[in-house]
């Protein structure tokens, strides 16, 4: 019979989620908000080759995108913690998004409630990957205040989704809605009488992944 040593029993238990949703709906500002460490990011500066790709009408501020991923980390409560993986909202970048998901347990997808649009790619992606997603109203300043009725129908949502309003410049928002993310994945656990996962060695980032977001950084910046 095997025992488990005192570190072992000490342990915590780590699990691994994703950031997802459009370009420019706070994606990288809600890894920042949540993490208890400098987050890794991997922004480029937006160039003239961006125009009329890249649709900045509702955040003409922005002047950085993220070109391969986000990543942070955050203890949840004493004994769980998350590693927070954001993903990059541009179509071009989507050769990432695999990498990125690949041992998620579920999915956070960011919302721009003034370019409902814009979040379809990254609903579409995880319905078909059978990966637990709650969709997250990032409100905006002006935004319009949609009801989750009008929300769920525009999206073609199923009410096991959950719509949850946050706003990912507070620490305190972003990380409440994480919480209800994993009270989603629990749900859906149970629900399939799926048992918890074996824990999983804790999620880094590779030397393929960095390789990948080096190569497309510096395509950006010579773009």
């Amino acid at each position: 019979m095997a025992f488990e040593t005192a570190e072992q029993a000490q342990r915590p238990v780590s699990a691994k989620v994703v950031v997802s949703g459009g370009f420019g709906v706070g994606k990288t500002t809600f890894v920042a908000a949540v993490s208890e460490i400098a987050p890794l990011r991997t922004e480029a500066q937006m160039t003239s080759a961006a125009t009329g790709v890249d649709d900045a009408t509702f955040v003409q501020e922005k002047t950085a995108t993220t070109v391969a991923m986000d990543f942070g980390k955050i203890t949840v409560e004493a004994g769980l913690v998350l590693y927070v993986f954001g993903t990059p909202g541009q179509d071009r970048f989507g050769f990432m998004w695999n990498d990125i998901t690949e041992g998620a347990l579920g999915a956070l997808v960011l919302v721009d409630s003034r370019r409902l649009d814009e979040c379809f790619n990254a609903i579409d992606y995880f319905e078909s990957r059978n990966i637990p997603f709650v969709v997250a109203l990032n409100q905006f300043d002006g935004a319009p205040m949609h009801n989750e009725a009008d929300i769920r129908e525009a999206l073609d949502l199923p009410a096991s989704v959950p719509i949850v309003r946050t706003d990912a410049r507070q620490s305190q928002y972003a990380t409440d809605t994480l919480v209800q993310l994993l009270a989603h994945i629990l749900e859906t656990l149970a629900a399939s009488a799926s048992p918890v996962p074996a824990q999983r060695p804790a999620p880094v980032v590779t030397t393929d992944m960095r390789d990948r977001a080096a190569n497309a950084l510096a395509a950006e910046r010579s773009a």
